[in-house]
């Protein structure tokens, strides 16, 4: 049965009848699941007006009292994950297991977030004056939007809400046009959680009306985006325009180094993951394999063999190793470069068309697909967002590293070598937000920082971790001169340091 979404604005659900109708269809199937009203500028407006009424109550809130919302929504994510994981897979398509993880990062970062409010440190430092005390807190900035992608649509939601909420923001949550259920879901776990009304609103609608009216609300005291780097750009000057805060997450072309001492069994294991898990729609895909001359040979043999055997097909099944991609224009976009890397003279290894016959036509399925590239081409240099890896051959460390490191992007990198000394180097050489040893290109673990740099996004930008903090709040610097006279650093100091 197709379900009938809608929006959550201070407290309540309503679905307008005025407006467009929005399809969410699942990739695998082409069926639809649910339909959303397309949101307005007014919607918007509404959605930000909640936000602002909540947000003083909210904010004078303690901290730990916040964190037990957030908690109590942990807990019932927690009871839900079976659910939640089915809807997050049959909107966007990655296989249950990755389903099922996609809620469980919102688990784990909301029970990590309810301890940051006993946590809410600022600094103390001594002064340079005798009975006067020097110390730093935190602010929330004030009603924030965060605009969340359609690849990790509970995951994403639940890093910048979880942060948020925790510093005293209030939201107002848009996500993807592709993910609309996720999202609502999302605000049912909040709502059943028990925030008051208008502390977490959410808003369906296209970037172009719903996501810059967001952005360009004067009630909005800051972005978090995650997205592509075009739309990331407009997000990041619209922001510079008022004067608040933008935290962005865009794109990456993640490399793993493989040198010539590697364990290349655990080698095969982390690539097949990291390049094909979520069908290759992760920011922090491996989409480039950077390549000992030494090994490359004994690698390819091994890579193809092993990509042979992948199993691709209904994501709901716990044996599908990959499952479609999330949407049409999806499955062109790969395709078209599929195109670029014959049209470039890449040599295709495997895979490289869409899958034909039976259950396939109704979905949006991809090969796995394997290209011999030369560093500079634009297979090995842009970001495709889908399932196609490119090998690139390298003669040694050094032109390994360069190769890396010639893209515009920089979030997530990777080493394979059982030599320490090349380890630690790369952990300083390799220009990215995150470094792995002996891993796949992935993610991070929600007690530390995520984030990239370069096209990636601000250096400031962190998500996750004792960092996720920043994007959310002010730091005021806090003196206390108990001293009973007026005392003027700089000035009176010289004196103090003569006497």
């Amino acid at each position: 049965m197709v379900q009938d979404g809608g929006f959550f604005v201070g407290g309540r659900w309503t679905n307008p009848r005025d407006r467009k109708r929005l399809e969410t269809v699942n990739p695998a199937t082409g069926e639809v699941i649910a339909t959303f009203p397309q949101g307005t500028k007014e919607d918007v407006a509404a959605a930000v007006k909640a936000a602002k009424a909540a947000f003083e109550k909210w904010k004078r809130m303690p901290p730990p009292r916040r964190g037990e919302f957030l908690l109590e929504a942990a807990r019932i994510f927690r009871r839900r994950k079976e659910e939640l994981g089915r809807i997050v897979t049959m909107e966007m398509g990655k296989v249950i297991a990755e389903g099922r993880g996609d809620v469980q990062e919102a688990i784990d970062f909301y029970e990590y977030a309810s301890g940051e409010g006993r946590r809410f440190m600022g600094y103390t430092v001594p002064s340079e004056l005798p009975n006067k005390i020097c110390f730093s807190i935190r602010l929330p900035v004030g009603p924030v939007g965060l605009i969340t992608p359609w690849n990790f649509p509970i995951a994403i939601p639940g890093w910048k809400s979880g942060a948020a909420l925790i510093a005293g923001c209030t939201v107002v949550l848009k996500p993807s046009s592709l993910t609309p259920l996720c999202g609502a879901k999302f605000a049912e776990v909040l709502e059943e959680a028990g925030l008051p009304p208008g502390v977490f609103n959410f808003v369906v609608g296209p970037g172009s009306t719903a996501g810059n009216a967001l952005i360009r609300h004067p009630d909005i005291r800051a972005v978090s985006f995650t997205g592509g780097v075009d739309t990331g750009r407009e997000v990041y000057k619209a922001a510079a325009e008022r004067m608040i805060k933008a935290g962005l997450e865009l794109g990456g072309k993640n490399p793993i180094l493989v040198m010539d001492d590697a364990d290349l069994d655990l080698l095969m294991d982390g690539v097949m993951f990291g390049a094909f898990g979520t069908a290759g729609q992760r920011c922090t895909a491996t989409s480039r394999l950077i390549v000992h001359r030494a090994v490359y040979e004994d690698l390819l043999d091994r890579l193809l063999k092993r990509t042979a055997k992948l199993k691709v097909g209904d994501p709901l099944d716990a044996k599908t190793d990959m499952g479609p991609v999330a949407s049409a224009d999806q499955e062109k976009k790969t395709l078209e470069y599929v195109g670029i890397g014959k049209k470039e003279g890449d040599k295709l290894l495997i895979g490289g068309g869409k899958l034909r016959g039976g259950a396939y036509d109704r979905g949006f399925f991809v090969e796995p697909t394997i290209f011999e590239v030369k560093s500079e081409k634009r297979l090995a240099m842009e970001e495709i967002f889908g399932p196609v890896l490119s090998v690139i051959k390298v003669k040694d460390y050094g032109e390994a590293v360069a190769v890396a490191n010639s893209v515009e992007y920089g979030l997530s990198s990777s080493i394979y070598t059982n030599d320490v000394r090349r380890a630690f180097a790369a952990m300083q050489d390799l220009e990215a937000g995150i470094t792995y040893i002996n891993a796949p290109t992935i993610g991070a673990e929600v007690q530390m920082p995520f984030g990239g740099v370069k096209s990636t996004g601000p250096t400031d930008t962190r998500e996750a971790g004792f960092t996720a903090l920043d994007e959310f709040t002010s730091v005021k610097t806090v003196y206390v001169d108990y001293s009973g006279r007026l005392q003027r650093a700089q000035i009176d100091t010289e004196k103090l340091v003569r006497e």
